[in-house]
Order: C-alpha cells, then sequence, then structure tokens
C-alpha cells in the first residue's frame, strides 16, 4: 500500500534527524579524516618522486658502464693501432694509423669526462633522494599521529555510529526512490545538510525566509510535498509557538518600536 504524503514526510523527517546525528559525530572528528587522507596521499605523491629519481639513477649508472666499455675498447684499438704502426711500410700508412690513435685517445678523454660528469649528478640525485626520503619520514610521523587521534576518536562513536547506519538504512527504505534521491540531491548542496525543515516562528528553518501564512497553512495539512521557494529545501511541519513564546516576541517588538 502506498504511504500518504503526511507518512512520507514524517519518514523524511526522521531520515533528516538520523543524518543530522551521524553530521554531529562527523563534526566531533573535525577535519581529520581530510587530514590523514591528504597526507597519506603526500607520502604516495613522494614514493613516486622517490622511485623515479631512482629509475634516472639507474639510467646514469648504466651511461657510466656503457662509457668505460666505449673506453676500454678505444684502449684495445690503441693496442692493436700501435701494433699495426710497427709494421707499417710507408709514412703515410703511419700517419692514417697515428690518427686513429689519436681519435680514440680522445675518445677515452670525452669517456672519462662523461664518468666524471655522470658521478656528479649521481651525488646530486642522492642529494635529492635523501632529502625526499626525510621528507616522507617527517610526514609517516605526523600520519601515525594523526591516525591514532582520529581511531581514538572514532572508537568513542563508533557504536553509536553503526546503530545510527542501521537505522538510516531502515529508514531510507521507507521513502520511495524518486523522493529519496531529491532528499540527497538538496542534502549535498545544503552548507548544513539540512534538506528536510520545520517552519519555525513563520520562517524555513533551513534558509530563515518568511513563509507566507497561506503556504504555512498547507503545509500543516501534509497534504503534499511542499518546498521552500528561496532554498528548496522540504518543509516537512510547522512549529507553532507557544502563548508565552508569542507573547514575548510581542514584548520584544514594542521594546524596540
Amino acid at each position: 500500500m502506498e504511504n500518504t504524503t503526511a507518512q512520507k514526510l514524517t519518514a523524511l523527517l526522521e531520515l533528516q534527524a538520523i543524518d543530522s546525528a551521524l553530521d554531529d559525530i562527523k563534526k566531533i572528528r573535525g577535519a581529520l579524516p581530510e587530514e590523514v587522507s591528504d597526507l597519506e596521499d603526500e607520502i604516495a605523491q613522494y614514493e613516486t618522486r622517490i622511485s623515479k629519481f631512482e629509475g634516472e639513477l639507474k639510467e646514469i649508472e648504466e651511461s657510466i658502464e656503457q662509457n668505460r666499455a666505449a673506453m676500454k675498447e678505444a684502449e684495445k684499438l690503441i693496442k692493436k693501432y700501435e701494433e699495426q704502426q710497427m709494421n707499417v711500410r710507408n709514412n703515410r700508412e703511419y700517419d692514417a694509423i697515428t690518427k686513429e690513435i689519436e681519435l680514440q685517445n680522445l675518445e677515452i678523454q670525452v669517456g672519462e669526462k662523461r664518468v666524471r660528469e655522470a658521478y656528479t649528478r649521481i651525488d646530486r640525485k642522492q642529494e635529492e633522494i635523501d632529502g625526499v626520503k626525510a621528507r616522507v619520514e617527517e610526514r609517516r610521523k605526523d600520519l601515525e599521529s594523526k591516525k591514532k587521534e582520529l581511531q581514538q576518536i572514532t572508537g568513542e562513536s563508533e557504536e553509536d555510529e553503526k546503530k545510527l547506519l542501521k537505522e538510516r538504512d531502515a529508514a531510507a527504505q521507507q521513502i520511495e526512490e524518486r523522493l529519496l534521491r531529491g532528499y540527497d540531491r538538496v542534502r549535498n548542496n545544503a552548507r548544513n545538510g539540512l534538506a528536510v525543515v520545520t517552519v519555525k516562528r513563520d520562517a524555513c528553518g533551513g534558509c530563515f525566509n518568511i513563509v507566507p501564512p497561506q503556504r504555512r497553512s498547507d503545509i500543516r495539512e501534509r497534504k503534499k510535498i511542499i518546498v521552500c521557494e528561496h532554498c528548496g529545501r522540504i518543509l516537512a511541519d510547522v512549529e507553532d509557538e507557544t502563548e508565552e513564546a508569542k507573547l514575548n516576541r510581542t514584548r520584544v517588538r514594542r521594546t524596540m518600536a
């Protein structure tokens, strides 16, 4: 059997009360969950950077080995050319071999220079890695401290939160899907998390804009879903002031006048 509008509004008010209680629990935790998440992301970024630097180190070390291999090859060629010089038949052959030896010596000098530069780059890169690792260690200590603090706060409200989440699931099942989607949309856009409010002192309980008398009368009847024309929140009921509250408000107005 389909729920009446009054039953739907009652279910929405119940869901809002549960969500507000859950919001209160989250407020106690403050910004700790976000801080923990941010620290975890920061550490992951640092670790990615370290991995990149270590990859660059490996490439530099490989270039050193390649240069050393080239230098050894040049030394072998020099030895070979020197042996050939002993058996030349004319000056032209001697000069050609001499040029080859000079060329290989130049290759060795270039290789030595590249190796020295590579070791300098290794030292600089290692300093960068050490610096990042030091920052990671600091952030890990901060993360451990924040996690302990969050666990302590969470532990104190864990049972209440579990109970409220179960109640929320049960309450949500009593509301039709289309209405629930609308509720979630308004709630997500509301700064204070209120999607369903009552009219208090003739004003919307969410944005505090005045609700006209005829609209208040329609809300009291609870025959249809009415939303605030200013903020879009669902106006589920009207809280009538007690005679004492009305009298006090009248006195305040007279005093101000």
